[in-house]
């Protein structure tokens, strides 16, 4: 699961086992509070990459055994070490971060899944590690996931990220805003264009495609777990038809999960589609 968009996802909710749940949200509490260092607010990117600095200072302190009386580590250190957690994970978020102050155009599709394989994917991996099934399918289904949740956030939030910093963020990646003819300039000025209107729709259907490819593992997965994993894909998706509901025009409606959303998300996590049964 991407950082960014938890606020759209269940983040150790009640449909996880309880046990797991304090985890999962000392997870979210290093990943939530360091992408907020990244790109939210009006720090200097020299302040931002100094306190994205201190965070891998504390996971070498963590390796080294050093104390810490940082609140956040004080948190996660407990569960790195009861679940063997892999640290290499959590270098990976911090290096995606670190890349988001400095970085903020992708030239193709490419580039921007190699962003996503270190800003989303160590989470899912994260998440499989702590529920004990992180066999190699699995963690391929979990990135495809993943992968997939940070695009779906980054076509939701087109509009967003174009005001973020002195030149505006874009993702949207420049070989094919040049093949469906959308320059910089139209998306910094937030014009929902035709042109930019199948652009997206080119980028929604890739991104479903990339979801529905490791959805089978809330199916596989047990009991609350894969219910929970089920919740996070009928989310993402459900975003994915209301980008397609305003006609891709998110700079005027921003597409997001509502009240009325969760009963027909967790109808497609109880209920199995036919084409996705063996």
């Amino acid at each position: 699961m991407a950082v960014d968009h938890y606020e759209n996802f269940p983040v150790a909710s009640i449909l996880l086992p309880a046990s797991l749940r304090e985890p999962v949200a000392a997870i979210y509490g290093f990943a939530r509070s360091a992408d907020d260092f990244a790109d939210e607010g009006d720090l200097a990117p020299e302040r931002r990459r100094e306190l994205l600095a201190g965070y891998q200072a504390e996971l070498d302190a963590m390796a080294s055994v050093t104390p810490t009386r940082h609140p956040i580590f004080l948190r996660l250190r407990p569960v790195v070490a009861r679940y063997e957690l892999p640290a290499q994970l959590f270098r990976d978020l911090l290096d995606a971060f670190q890349q988001d102050v400095v970085k903020d155009r992708y030239q193709d599709f490419a580039e921007l899944m190699d962003y996503c394989r270190r800003s989303a994917d160590p989470v899912g991996r994260l998440l499989l590690h702590l529920f004990g099934h992180a066999t190699a399918e699995n963690l391929r289904r979990s990135d495809a996931i993943c992968s997939a949740l940070q695009l779906i956030n980054h076509w939701q939030d087109v509009g967003i990220d174009a005001g973020k910093g002195s030149a505006g963020r874009i993702y949207l990646p420049r070989d094919d805003m040049a093949r469906f003819g959308v320059d910089d300039a139209a998306i910094l000025r937030r014009v929902a264009s035709a042109d930019f209107r199948h652009l997206l729709r080119f980028q929604v259907d890739r991104a479903r495609a990339l979801m529905l490819s490791g959805a089978s593992l809330g199916w596989d997965l047990p009991g609350r777990i894969g219910l929970e994993i089920r919740a996070i894909v009928a989310g993402g998706l459900r975003i994915l038809d209301k980008i397609e509901a305003v006609d891709y025009d998110v700079f005027t409606r921003r597409p997001v999960l509502q009240a009325a959303d969760w009963p027909r998300i967790l109808w497609r996590s109880l209920v199995r589609p036919l084409e996705a049964r063996s």
